[in-house]
């Protein structure tokens, strides 16, 4: 019996140590005894990512186009986006689309837009679309569109310049 008494005296004196060791709540505060009311702790709440809104107003290039002389630009200022065919290296410029823009509001990816075509721009443009609207899309750092022409549709693909 005096054996068991003199296991559970250093046991308990152990286990009350442990205890009052972990009472503080950070070391600088348990190393200097600090006694003088209650401490801040650090927050556990994860601060949130800043929501970065794309500013998409400028000049964009075609970057999947198979012709190392043509490729198309599109050009987006205020609420319009003006899209160009490009050929003979650059040399003719000819009008596909000019049509409303909608700026993004929040950090959604996909972020995709109804542009409504502007006819009083694009009536006389031989090779304007006669779309009445054309959908947009910006995901990855890319704007892409359909392009249809003698009933063959592709996706322009456009990088920010």
């Amino acid at each position: 019996m005096v054996q068991v008494k003199r296991l559970i005296v250093p046991v308990a004196l152990a286990a009350v140590l442990a205890l009052t060791g972990c009472s503080a709540t950070n070391t600088a505060d348990a190393s200097a005894g600090n006694t003088s009311g209650p401490t801040k702790t650090a927050s556990s709440t994860p601060t949130p990512d800043p929501v970065v809104i794309p500013d998409l107003t400028g000049n964009w290039k075609q970057n999947n186009s198979a012709s190392n002389d043509g490729w198309m630009t599109a050009t987006i200022d205020g609420n319009t986006i003006t899209a160009n065919f490009v050929t003979d290296n650059g040399d003719t410029t000819s009008l596909f689309w000019v049509g409303t823009f909608a700026r993004p509001t929040d950090d959604t990816s996909p972020y995709t837009w109804t542009s409504t075509r502007d006819t009083a721009a694009t009536d006389s443009a031989l090779l304007a679309s006669t779309d009445p609207t054309k959908p947009f899309t910006y995901e990855n750092e890319e704007i892409s569109f359909p392009v249809s022409i003698a009933g063959s549709t592709a996706t322009v693909r456009l990088s920010k310049q």
